[in-house]
Formats: structure tokens, sequence, C-alpha cells
């Protein structure tokens, strides 16, 4: 039977986006609500404190006015901090995003790979103990970037960004002790396999990107499996924390993504 409740995705902003995608394309008639804490943004710059104080209370308010069937943090920071308190704090099911390490270190020939995240999320003990489970042959380099996560803030708002913005951030990870070597970088925010394309352009060598996306999505669709989904695609809507100049510029590609209509919580 036909069942209109949406999957509620979560973000910062807009890079949830890249969780979306890959989701959609698994479950093409899944009612959608997308929504971005854009009050609150950056999440990457906040400290733990604030992040674990706050996406509990807000997965909560969307929660109650959405009624979704599933909810998806589709944001690094928030889920390496906040997951455990949302998930003990919601009775329904939580996927949250990590860093994709283990992936990456199947992939590693030079048995060096790269961490990309925000500076909240680089720091954090769990990504540490997906390095040392997943990749204890292979040096793992991070480095937080919040320039980043403003770029693709951009560029999804259509304002174009140089290609020395992007050389700045690469560099920023390559340019480290053992970075000379790295042949795997993980895009560790769901902002930058949004502007993925515009790194590996700048990337001075050959640089595979890889990210959570394609994972999740799955781990998605096996959570609902057998559940009825409506015979056609519906409009998905796009709900942020506050609705100003900047959010409305994002209409056109929230669209692209089947996000139609844009409203404040």
């Amino acid at each position: 039977m036909s069942d209109a409740r949406p999957i509620l995705f979560f973000d910062s902003g807009v890079g949830g986006l890249s969780v979306l995608a890959p989701t959609r394309a698994l479950l093409p008639t899944a009612p959608i609500v997308y929504a971005a804490d854009n009050a609150g943004f950056p999440y990457g710059t906040k400290t733990e404190v604030e992040i674990a104080a706050r996406v509990p209370a807000l997965l909560g308010r969307l929660v109650e006015r959405v009624r979704p069937r599933l909810v998806v943090i589709a944001c690094n920071t928030a889920s390496t901090i906040a997951l455990a308190a949302v998930r003990d704090g919601l009775d329904l099911p939580v996927v949250g995003t990590v860093p994709a390490i283990k992936p990456a270190a199947g992939m590693s020939v030079t048995r060096a790979i790269g961490v990309l995240g925000t500076e909240a999320t680089v720091r954090q003990p769990y990504v540490d103990d997906l390095a040392r489970r997943f990749a204890a042959d292979c040096t793992v380099v991070r480095h937080g970037s919040a320039a980043l996560v403003a770029l693709a803030e951009a560029e999804l708002a259509g304002e174009r960004q140089p290609d020395a913005a992007y050389a700045e951030v690469l560099a920023g990870l390559l340019g480290q002790p053992g970075g000379e070597v790295i042949d795997v970088v993980v895009n560790a925010c769901t902002h930058f396999p949004l502007v993925a394309d515009r790194l590996a352009a700048v990337a001075p060598r050959p640089l595979t990107f890889v990210d959570g996306g394609p994972g999740i999505a799955r781990r998605i669709a096996f959570l609902t499996e057998g559940q009825g989904w409506p015979d056609a695609p519906v409009p998905g809507r796009a709900i942020f924390t506050r609705l100003d100049e900047h959010a409305r510029a994002l209409a056109p590609a929230l669209a692209r993504y089947g996000l139609e209509t844009i409203e404040a919580l």
C-alpha cells in the first residue's frame, strides 16, 4: 500500500544533497523533506557542546512537524557528535553519516589516504577509531576546512568560485607530511562531494575522491525495504531554519534535486 510518510534529511546547509541524490536514484518515488539548519551554519566551527545541544532539539521539532518514517543526519559533523543522542530521543530509525575511511583504505595503492572534512569532524575520536579499525596499515592525513564548506554553498547558489580557492584547500591536505603520496581522499563532509569535480580539476596529480553517499543510500533502502511508496514521484520540500536571501538563491539548485518548495521552520 502507498505510504506518504517522507524520509527526512538533515544538514547544516546543502551538503546533504550529496546523500539525497543517490537515495533518489534507489528510491525514485520516496517522499522527501530536506531540512537545513542555516541559522546554525556552519557546524564545523562550532564546539561539540553547541552541536550536541542544538541538533537533537532541532530534529525533535522537525520530526514532530513532518512525521517522517526515517531520519537521515546527512552531516558528518552532526553525526560524529550527536547521533547517539538523536537516536535516544527519537522513536524511529536514524541513519548517520561517517567518513568513508574503510572503502578509501581498500582502494589506496600507496597506503596513504587523506581525510578532508570540517575542523570539528577531523578532530573527533570517532575518526581515530575508524582509522585504527580500517586503515591501520595506512598513513591517514587529515585537514579541516571551513572554506570548502562555504565554497560549496556558494556554488550551489550559482556563484562560481575561483580555481585558486580549491587549490588552496587541497594544498592544506597534500602539503602535510605524508601528503605527497596520498592517492585517495575521503570527502568527510557531505558538502564536499558537491564540488569534488572542482577539487579533482586543480589537483597536482590524479586523486580518487570517495564519500559515504552511496553507502548511506543503500542503508536507507535496506531499512525501508517492503514499505509502501507513492506510485509516482511527489514534489519534495526544503525547510530552512532561516529563510534568508541565500536560502532563496538556492531554489534552482534545490529544484534539480526534486525539492520544489522552500519554507521556514
